[in-house]
């Protein structure tokens, strides 16, 4: 067998949130620990489908199941029960450009749409995550690479209750600003260097900040997320959750 991911520990965890259950609706799946498996082998890896070893299944049903998941939104209701337990003091927001593999560049036409940029540099994706007070993930939106990140900032942060809201100058912004304090929390964002008025920060609070670049690399580990190989937007986001929980589960 390769080498495998889950320990018993983080596997009994999730099992019961699980599609497949003898309580669900269909048929009974007996084998969702090996398919996670298979699934994390190819995040881990970033192999083409194809090559899924053997011992994981027949590698077209892995991936037509990892699809049809994607579809019903089963990656993210795992992400978000593993994520209900966020600390709020410090809630941290960022974003990192991913590069577009050429199997997984969609049509011109539905470039966009699939949240792939097409520039000089080639083809890009950009992650944009909503880091806890621990450095764990709560929250991601993706885009095409040449999108700014302070565009998905309200999208962010909404509807969360945090004590502190940190990210760096390039979102600085007086209506973020302004939208950060309705929400309750104090803004910890360096200002531009073109302000007139310096807007005074904390900047002990905004060392913090580094948790949200190392969440990243813990991400990008993973062959599968640091390139993106799926056409379509939803299935690599799939994957973003499905290695975000990882992260929760260690």
């Amino acid at each position: 067998m390769s080498r495998l991911i889950l320990r018993d520990d983080q596997w009994q965890r999730i099992r019961d949130g699980l599609p497949g259950k003898a309580t669900d609706c269909g048929v009974t799946a007996k084998d969702n620990r090996l398919f996670l498996e298979a699934v994390l082998w190819i995040a881990r890896t970033g192999s083409p489908w194809r090559d899924l070893p053997e011992e994981f299944g027949y590698w077209h049903q892995v991936y037509v199941r990892y699809n049809r998941w994607s579809h019903k939104g089963c990656w993210e209701a795992i992400f978000n029960v593993l994520s209900e337990d966020k600390d709020l003091e410090y809630l941290m927001v960022d974003g990192s450009i991913t590069r577009v593999h050429q199997h997984g560049a969609p049509q011109k036409k539905n470039a966009q749409e699939e949240a792939v940029g097409i520039s000089r540099g080639g083809l890009s994706s950009k992650i944009h995550a909503t880091v806890d007070g621990l450095g764990n993930p709560i929250r991601f939106r993706i885009t095409a690479g040449q999108d700014s990140e302070y565009g998905q900032a309200n999208a962010l942060i909404d509807g969360f209750s945090a004590e502190y809201i940190l990210a760096d100058k390039g979102y600085d912004s007086d209506q973020f600003v302004t939208v950060i304090k309705a929400s309750g929390a104090i803004p910890v964002i360096p200002p531009r260097s073109n302000r007139t008025s310096p807007r005074e920060y904390d900047k002990v609070i905004y060392k913090e900040r580094n948790l949200v670049e190392r969440l990243f690399q813990k991400l990008k580990h993973f062959r599968r997320i640091a390139t993106r190989y799926e056409r379509l937007g939803r299935n690599y986001l799939a994957m973003l959750y499905l290695v975000s929980s990882m992260v929760w589960l260690n």
